[in-house]
């Protein structure tokens, strides 16, 4: 459990995942008020390793849901063993026969057999899929629901009923209440807009690209051997390569990528040869690359001091000196 909002960001920290206030705020009130969230952002911003950073520091069991198109209650939910289902009807034959002894008719003898139907659809045969595993659990568990935005607005609505009673419905078996609330992280990259309904039930989180100081932070304490240098030049590189138009944004996840990389190749520092060789590793389509290198040279420039080439320029003259309009650094 979290005390307080700086104990999120120092336990989550220690796990290696830095985060901001706003991020520890949402967190803790999720503890707190037992609420799922719903994180939203783009694509690597680590939407998903934060959901299995407070599992790890609140000691919970992490149950993940990964979404898709087509997926449904069977596969989310339960389905029933019929194959076991199977197995025990042809162990117990001879005891169907003795149910089905002295029936006059076909329909008598299959409603007696009915009427053994909750020995075959009790919990025994019961198949549990992650929500219901979160939702039976006895330990402590947070439930990730990965990629909400890629299911059908068909499951979307099917959540609900999860989101808002923790509970779940089987039919034949009747209403399961969670004896403990889990914890219920859903992640979206905005692939398509979630319903109201779904909304007003989870606190929201969007996290974006990071700005350059978290975005060091975090290469530091993820990718510590890359070293001061090296990181602060990486750093540069991807807020630059942010403000192109690019198909594909590159984010964190392609920033640690980037790094160890460069560590396994025993690069030093960027320059044009090894920025060339490598941003296949953080640039996804042809035609972003090509735009990159384009605009690699502009790119590299900036990277003088830490400064943008005119502020550099600014520093060196005595006639414009570096007064209160020198770019702040990154």
């Amino acid at each position: 459990m979290f005390d307080s909002v700086q104990s999120v960001q120092q336990e989550l920290a220690d796990l290696n995942y830095i985060c901001d206030a706003n991020i520890a705020t949402v967190v803790f009130l999720a503890q707190r008020l037992e609420k799922p969230v719903l994180i939203e952002g783009p694509a690597g911003v680590g939407k998903t390793e934060l959901a299995k950073a407070v599992a790890a520091a609140t000691r919970s069991q992490l149950i993940r849901l990964q979404c898709y198109e087509g997926l449904d209650e069977a596969k989310a939910l339960y389905e029933w063993e019929y194959s076991k289902q199977l197995l025990y009807t042809q162990i117990l034959k001879e005891r169907f026969s003795d149910v089905m002894s002295g029936a006059k008719t076909v329909r008598e003898a299959a409603e007696r057999v009915g009427e053994e139907d909750s020995v075959f659809f009790s919990e025994n045969f019961l198949v549990p899929r992650p929500l219901m595993k979160a939702i039976t659990a006895d330990a402590p568990t947070l439930l990730l629901i990965d990629e909400v935005d890629k299911g059908d607005p068909e499951f979307e609505a099917f959540l609900l009923e999860v989101l808002s009673d923790f509970q779940v419905t089987v039919p034949e078996v009747g209403t399961i209440r969670a004896t403990q609330r889990p914890l219920v992280f859903l992640t979206s990259n905005n692939s398509r807009e979630m319903s109201d309904a779904l909304k007003r039930r989870c606190l929201h989180l969007f996290i974006d690209f990071p700005n350059a100081d978290l975005e060091t932070r975090i290469l530091e304490a993820r990718v510590p051997e890359a070293g001061k240098k090296l990181s602060a030049d990486l750093v540069r590189m991807m807020q630059a390569l942010r403000e192109l138009d690019l198909k594909k944004t590159p984010s964190i996840s392609e920033t640690l990528d980037w790094a160890r990389a460069l560590l396994a190749l025993n690069a030093k520092e960027l320059d044009r040869d090894v920025v060339t060789r490598t941003l296949n590793v953080i640039l996804k389509y042809e035609g972003d690359v090509r735009k990159a290198e384009s605009e690699l040279d502009k790119i590299l420039a900036k990277r003088v001091d830490g400064q943008h080439p005119d502020a550099a320029a600014a520093a060196k003259s005595p006639a414009r000196g570096a007064g209160k309009d020198a770019p702040h650094q990154a």
